[in-house]
């Protein structure tokens, strides 16, 4: 059975087309055949992630009005087997989106026996954010240590609960997971971050995963490879624990606490 998975949250510039981009790898490389699919319209950045930028022929929007058909915009990727990227379009605006396309769309996607569709989507509550959300099984909300981020991904939340598809119908409710990124211990120590237990107190949500702040995340998207490629980055390994709990594997939440420090190393951190 497809998972329809929407990345999203109420504040930009939070790592959701990062977090997007690693975590459908992360699914691809565990044997789970993934397509990721851009809704950020007018602003394409997961191509850039996902270094296929250069490949792209057609968009999300080109399928969406009939003029080519879906296979002629999957874009397969070349780091990973069984993994799928559908862009979105620069030239148009989110007005392009409807609700009866993308419903058509990911029927189709269905069809093509895809075990998991990751909705990369944009960062407030317009209607291309929303889209995504309304036919969504799950939703991943990415937000950082800080009080705004929260607040936001908050409203998302609220969002989430009264707009789904399944609101609607009173289905079973969308299910929630928790993304923290660019979270540092030392900064939530000195007061200068949120902490994981203030986040949960506020926002309620099962926690799937905590991502440190790590500079290999820059590089990585700036080489045009998801950091979750990386195995020697924290954030890399982190996005890997939190793709294997969405599968339902228990891993310990690891980068979360003070790094054990010898003699040495305590004396001169003084």
């Amino acid at each position: 059975m497809t998972r329809i998975i929407v990345v999203t949250s109420g504040k930009g510039g939070v790592g959701k087309t990062t977090s997007s981009a690693s975590i459908a790898t992360g699914l691809a490389r565990l044997g789970k055949k993934t397509v990721v699919i851009d809704f950020d319209i007018g602003l394409r950045n997961l191509d850039l992630i996902m270094g296929c930028e250069r490949r792209v022929v057609y968009d999300l929007i080109n399928v969406l009005q009939g003029n080519i058909e879906l296979n002629q915009a999957l874009i397969k990727d070349k780091n990973t087997k069984n993994l799928f990227i559908l862009p979105a379009s620069q030239t148009r605006d989110k007005n392009s989106l409807h609700k009866t396309g993308i419903k058509n769309l990911l029927k189709k996607l269905k069809t093509m026996s895809f075990d998991f569709i990751i909705c990369d989507s944009p960062a407030g509550i317009e209607s291309g954010a929303i889209i995504p959300i309304y036919f969504s099984d799950e939703a991943i909300i990415v937000t950082n240590p800080e009080v705004s981020s929260i607040r936001d991904a908050d409203r998302i939340l609220g969002i989430i609960s009264s707009k789904s598809q399944r609101a609607e119908k009173n289905q079973k409710p969308i299910q929630e997971h928790l993304l923290i990124t660019r979270y540092n211990i030392e900064r939530v120590k000195k007061g200068e971050m949120l902490s994981i237990d203030d986040i949960n107190n506020i926002l309620c949500i099962p926690l799937l995963g905590v991502i440190p702040e790590d500079l290999s995340v820059l590089k990585s998207s700036n080489q045009g490879k998801p950091v979750i490629l990386n195995k020697s980055s924290e954030a890399g390994q982190a996005y890997s624990d939190a793709t294997n709990r969405l599968i339902g594997k228990k891993c310990p939440f690891r980068f979360i606490k003070d790094k054990k420090r010898n003699f040495f190393q305590r004396f001169f951190w003084r």
